[in-house]
């Protein structure tokens, strides 16, 4: 296969890419969040003008990548529920760490446990409420009565303002992978 990705020529580049991410299975949690990254770059950064055999170059690397280390990367689907901040909603998760807007996510804590970072695909990209963009990365530190299996609840920030940008993904299923642990309060 002959790729032209990001302007990178040969045969090879993508196979062997591929090849040693999957070899190196043994090295678990650093994998699956190099994996995360490079998903999150195949969908931050723009294609260029080279042209490729496919019409979607970016689509097809995630996609091999994906069916070649699924075994590594597990992702599923959860629905998605939003909520902010304000009224008398306190300003700490369960773990009593502060809420980080478009960071934290509330979890049922049987499917998905606390203390996770989760790579959310959908959210790369969302502006953030420092103006940067949103790298996909969000932090299992809260639950909820309402949060059952299968569900997923995003914190937007304070107010009722602070949802628009995730409006969009309100009651969709989202692909959701589980990259690694943290431990204390998930950075801002």
């Amino acid at each position: 296969m002959k790729a032209a990705f990001f302007g990178l020529r040969g045969p090879t580049v993508l196979d062997r890419t591929v090849s040693a991410l999957a070899d190196a299975k043994q090295m678990g949690g650093r994998v699956k969040r190099i994996l995360a990254g490079l998903a999150a770059l195949a969908v931050i950064l723009p294609t260029t003008g080279a042209s490729a055999e496919t019409s979607d170059p970016i689509g097809d690397l995630i996609a091999k990548v994906a069916a070649t280390v699924q075994p590594i990367l597990a992702t599923f689907g959860l629905k998605a529920t939003l909520y902010h901040g304000g009224g008398r909603m306190s300003d700490r998760d369960s773990l009593g760490c502060k809420v980080v807007p478009m960071r934290t996510a509330a979890v049922d804590g049987v499917a998905v446990r606390r203390h996770q970072v989760l790579f959310i695909k959908e959210t790369v990209g969302l502006p953030m409420p420092d103006g940067r963009r949103h790298d996909g990365y969000w932090y299992a530190s809260d639950v909820g009565g309402a949060i059952h299996r299968g569900r997923i609840d995003l914190f937007t920030g304070s107010g009722a303002a602070s949802m628009g940008p995730l409006m969009p993904l309100n009651l969709t299923t989202l692909t959701v992978a589980e990259v690694g642990l943290f431990q204390g309060c998930p950075r801002a």
